[in-house]
């Protein structure tokens, strides 16, 4: 059961039914896995939020996976974005693409570790990225995304910004801040992907549209998938 401990650690934390999704298993299942996680002192679990369960790795859990992170509780004020981007995560594995490709997902909880706390004022980190090997039996073969997911819309003018700042950088996250932006470099992100409600997915499309040209060819806009949404009512 490491590679899903390891999922909810690099994820900050998932509700039970995302777990259940990771195990591909039922939710009596999913809720015994997460009894011995517990037992064994490597998870936490509590209900922060309507709905289901929250579960969390420990410090024994980290260390158990390998990880450097310093073990935490899901912030309340954060637990609709983290939900929305497990959604997203697990949507994009779900596709035969991901799997022809081989591509893997690098967190926001790892590239805000590999830069060891220091994110820049003009450091922007994405929500995750998604990289495909050079060896992808996909037309994208090679090619490094960026997500973000967007529930509540930012200014047109804040969110054109951020696409501009992801799709210029050249370094990855970490590297010296000359590398940040570099010239001559080719950039990070092939393309950036956002994954919106309806009402933030408007305001995207205007940033992107006030990009223009090759920039705002490197933007894709999905909606968020049905599940992505946090409980309002207790179950």
């Amino acid at each position: 059961m490491i590679p899903a401990l390891v999922f909810v650690a690099e994820m900050y934390g998932v509700q039970l039914d995302q777990l259940a999704t990771i195990l591909d298993a039922n939710p009596r299942r999913a809720a015994a896995v997460v009894a011995r996680w517990r037992t064994e002192g490597t998870a936490e679990a509590a209900v922060l939020s309507p709905g289901p369960r929250w579960i969390w790795t420990t410090k024994v859990g980290l260390e158990a996976c390998g990880l450097a992170y310093r073990p935490a509780k899901p912030g309340l004020s954060r637990l609709a974005h983290l939900r929305a981007v497990t959604s997203a995560r697990l949507a994009l594995a779900a596709t035969p693409q991901f799997a022809a490709g081989s591509a893997y997902w690098r967190s926001e909880r790892r590239l805000r570790t590999k830069m060891g706390g220091r994110v820049g004022i003009r450091e922007h980190v994405p929500d995750g990225e998604v990289h495909w090997p050079d060896t992808a039996a996909v037309p994208w073969a090679g090619e490094c995304w960026a997500i973000e997911a967007e529930l509540t819309p930012k200014t047109a003018v804040r969110t054109a910004a951020i696409m501009r700042e992801v799709l210029t950088r050249t370094g990855d996250y970490g590297c010296l801040a000359a590398d940040v932006a570099a010239a001559g470099m080719a950039p990070r992100h092939a393309r950036i992907v956002y994954v919106c409600t309806p009402a933030a997915a408007a305001v995207v499309r205007r940033a992107r549209d006030g990009l223009g040209g090759a920039l705002a060819e490197r933007v894709e806009i999905r909606l968020l998938p049905a599940d992505a949404a946090l409980a309002t009512e207790p179950r």
